[in-house]
């Protein structure tokens, strides 16, 4: 089988939360740029109108829906929105996530600095509404007995890792448990549940830090074997891959693209 034919997802119909920038933003690229139609979600609206603005430029089918996908009822009715639009639901992406704040290298990250209020926030985005988008791509997904769900944990949550604060860590790991189970439940139904995990990548996270601080890009770029931290671009191959029919026989896996960190 050619690679036109095996990585395909012309015409399919798929959302991304967190879609307006970052990794978001790259996996809605990698769809349309391949024909997908895609919907992004976020909460952003200037930021949203942008980036659906800048994948038509680019010959992409996108519309935008505005939510807080920490709003559980609000998150569901924007994907049910998109599978009743459209007849059908065939990926979605479970990608909208924020930083917890400094990890345990410094004072302001170690345990008796967590601030609660800022715990109960990274849980209601990093973990429930994965939960909850997950949760709601299943049902179409069921009924027509095809999908493939794609969430964004974090290398964070498969080891020990000092430059991720505690609630960003905990949510991370709880994602992956949360693939492998759907993964289990959905697999009689043919829907495919997989997560990607990155390592340091160049996005807005941290309240666009990455972008304005050089000695954080450089903190993380010592962790990465490849000795620095990665283009949002550099993902789209991967997530071509668990959206396609390549992806046929893979799920309930946690796949890392992090340079080389869980290498060593």
């Amino acid at each position: 089988m050619k690679a036109e034919q095996i990585f395909d997802v012309r015409g399919r119909v798929a959302l991304v939360t967190g879609a307006a920038s970052g990794l978001g933003l790259a996996y809605a690229e990698a769809l349309a740029e391949n024909g997908a139609r895609v919907t992004l979600l976020d909460r952003d609206a200037a930021a949203l109108e942008a980036a659906v603005a800048r994948l038509k430029a680019a010959g992409g089918a996108a519309e935008g829906a505005r939510v807080d996908v920490g709003d559980r009822e609000a998150l569901h009715r924007a994907i049910d929105a998109v599978a009743a639009r459209h007849g059908r639901l065939d990926i979605a992406f479970a990608n909208a996530g924020i930083s917890a704040g400094p990890g345990i290298r410094t004072a302001e990250g170690q345990l008796a600095a967590v601030d609660p209020a800022r715990w109960d926030e990274v849980l209601r985005i990093n973990l429930i509404s994965v939960f909850e988008t997950i949760r709601a791509a299943s049902a179409p997904m069921k009924r027509q007995r095809d999908g493939r769900i794609v969430a964004t944990a974090s290398v964070a949550g498969l080891k020990s890792e000092h430059m991720a604060g505690y609630a960003y860590a905990a949510t991370k790991a709880a994602v992956i448990n949360i693939v492998r189970h759907a993964a289990r439940e959905l697999a009689p139904f043919n829907v495919m549940v997989n997560a990607i995990a990155p390592g340091p990548f160049l996005t807005n996270i941290a309240g666009g830090r990455l972008h304005r601080e050089p000695e954080i890009v450089a903190a993380f770029a010592e962790i990465v074997p490849l000795g620095r931290i990665a283009d949002p671009a550099e993902i789209k191959g991967l997530a071509l891959l668990l959206a396609s029919p390549a992806s046929s026989f893979i799920t309930g896996t946690v796949i890392p693209i992090d340079g080389g960190i869980m290498a060593g």
